[in-house]
């Protein structure tokens, strides 16, 4: 139900989908009125495979967190995760509300051990015809060192998972590639990582720049959610330009015919769908304004992440890998002059 369109989007992409993946099930989340009178219209009202769970609300683009948590509590979003919480299904996708989904999957799946925020988790194609990594895209705007550390960490075992590489490369976004560069958060950051990668435990290269993730130069980027969501965005803008400059002219017409090959490696639509890495649970966002073909490939990352046991991996290794907390070690007690004079 969510979205910028909502079923007319969803509901296509669901039976595309399932024409592509014949293991695969569906739950359609929302008001089932509307769901089942979409599926009539697209003849798949008697598909086995698909099956509608009625919710009475719906979150909207703009309610505010604290709506979505507290007064909507059979919205299509939380039953959708309620739906993974009792395992009635391996996976929520949704385009709905990016805060709303985080607070409401946050609040019902809770965090993994370890993990003190979830990132949102993306891929962006590189000159290595590989995926790069790269999270936080907005989930969180302020970190902390701490956070960006389990950042790294949850990312190196999410990359590791879907793409079978036992040490993926792991580089801390900067403004400059040299260990004094960044502000202390970052440069602090760099500390922790160097650390692990002594240990053998993270394979961090180092500080990378806004140019290297479509270079290559590293499989998973690390950075705080404002500057995530800036850049993320920034690209998107970029490539939707770059398709409306290639429609004014018959010669521009003619040269992204040639370029075509090239131009959709750049379509943004094919890397849409971000995890919400931390949670007990696979959750990922589509983007609210996705097409049929891009809410599809949401589906595909969902089912790759759970199909590759993605959940059960990233228990394991952030618990390998997770820093263990700091315990508090009780001082000894020294009782005063005149205590101890009077104990004598």
């Amino acid at each position: 139900m969510g979205g910028d369109h909502g079923p007319s989007v969803t509901i296509p992409a669901a039976i595309s989908f399932l024409k592509s993946h014949a293991d695969a099930e569906l739950v359609l989340v929302g008001a089932e009125d509307v769901l089942r009178a979409e599926l009539k219209k697209h003849h798949a009202e008697n598909n086995p495979r698909i099956s509608v769970r009625n919710a009475t609300e719906v979150v909207t683009m703009d309610d505010p967190v604290e709506v979505a948590l507290r007064r909507k509590k059979d919205s299509s979003m939380r039953v959708a995760i309620e739906l993974v919480k009792d395992g009635s299904a391996n996976a929520c996708v949704s385009a709905g509300n990016t805060g709303a989904l985080m607070a409401v999957s946050r609040y019902v799946l809770k965090t993994m051990a370890g993990v003190d925020r979830p990132a949102i988790c993306s891929i962006f194609p590189n000159q290595k015809n590989g995926p790069t990594y790269i999270l936080d895209l907005g989930a969180n705007v302020d970190c902390t060192p701490d956070h960006l550390h389990q950042f790294a960490i949850m990312g190196s075992v999410l990359c590791s998972a879907i793409e079978g590489n036992p040490r993926p490369t792991v580089g801390l976004l900067n403004v400059g590639t040299e260990d004094i560069k960044g502000n202390e958060a970052v440069k602090a950051t760099g500390v922790l990582l160097r650390a692990d990668h002594e240990r053998g435990k993270l394979n961090f290269f180092g500080n990378v720049e806004g140019n290297d993730i479509f270079k290559g130069t590293v499989d998973v980027v690390v950075c705080d959610g404002f500057v995530g969501n800036v850049m993320l965005k920034a690209i998107e803008g970029l490539s939707r330009f770059m398709k409306t400059t290639f429609k004014e002219s018959v010669m521009s017409m003619l040269g992204a015919v040639l370029a075509r090959k090239a131009l959709k490696k750049l379509n943004p639509e094919r890397y849409n769908g971000a995890a919400l890495l931390g949670l007990k649970g696979l959750v990922f966002k589509s983007h609210g304004g996705a097409n049929a073909y891009a809410f599809e490939w949401a589906l595909k990352r969902a089912y790759d992440a759970a199909h590759n046991n993605v959940q059960e991996q990233l228990s394991a290794l952030i618990a390998e890998l997770m820093p263990a907390p700091v315990t508090a070690v009780a001082a000894p007690v020294v009782a005063p002059d005149s205590v101890r004079q009077a104990q004598a």
